[in-house]
């Protein structure tokens, strides 16, 4: 009986922990997390009296997407310009991603990645990365070729921003945008990145 009661509580405090696991792999299979941030407002910008400020984030965020010169009525020389941009693609018939990744430089000379429009097949501890490689297909050509993480992913769904770190060069390290799952070492979108120039 005793020893019975052993190998029970034994069972016990193994399930738990790989029930924990399990559900943390598997849950965000079924369960998306959508975002929607705002395109962010430079300092330098101006708002015209007849415009709210979401009226004129939402006119900037579509002007850059359309890379029209609406841009440049809303802000002044010097706001934000759009220096790539690329179409995230489908890795494979599971791990599916769509929207549009647009790398700016801000006014005071930082950088931004955002996401438009975007949708992902959602995973475990999902992360941003910049890869130098253009186009990676495997977890090998993104070692290889080098790649810089941005950030957790804040969501699977919607629209987003990311600060790229001053000590990154976009211009160097921007080959493509990764969407990628720490865990299983998994490549689950990738958005190669166009100069829009």
């Amino acid at each position: 009986m005793r020893k019975r009661n052993i190998l029970i509580i034994a069972g016990g405090v193994i399930l738990i922990p790989a029930l924990g696991l399990a559900w943390w792999l598997l849950s965000p299979l079924f369960i998306s997390q959508t975002v929607d941030e705002a395109f962010p407002m430079a300092a330098a910008a101006v708002i015209p009296p007849e415009m709210t400020r979401a009226e004129a984030e939402a006119e900037m965020a579509a002007a850059a997407a359309a890379d029209s010169p609406a841009m440049t009525e809303t802000m002044p020389a010097g706001g934000p310009v759009a220096l790539a941009s690329g179409q995230f693609r489908d890795v494979d018939s599971f791990h599916r991603g769509q929207g549009t990744a647009t790398i700016y430089r801000n006014a005071d000379g930082s950088h931004l990645l955002r996401f438009e429009d975007f949708r992902v097949t959602n995973g475990p501890d999902l992360r941003v990365l910049l890869a130098q490689s253009p186009d990676p297909q495997s977890r090998q050509e993104l070692q290889e070729g080098g790649y810089v993480e941005l950030a957790e992913l804040k969501g699977n769904i919607g629209s987003q921003n990311y600060a790229i770190p001053p000590e990154v060069d976009p211009a160097a390290q921007g080959g493509s945008v990764i969407i990628y799952c720490r865990p299983f070492q998994v490549i689950f979108s990738v958005a190669p990145l166009l100069p829009t120039g």
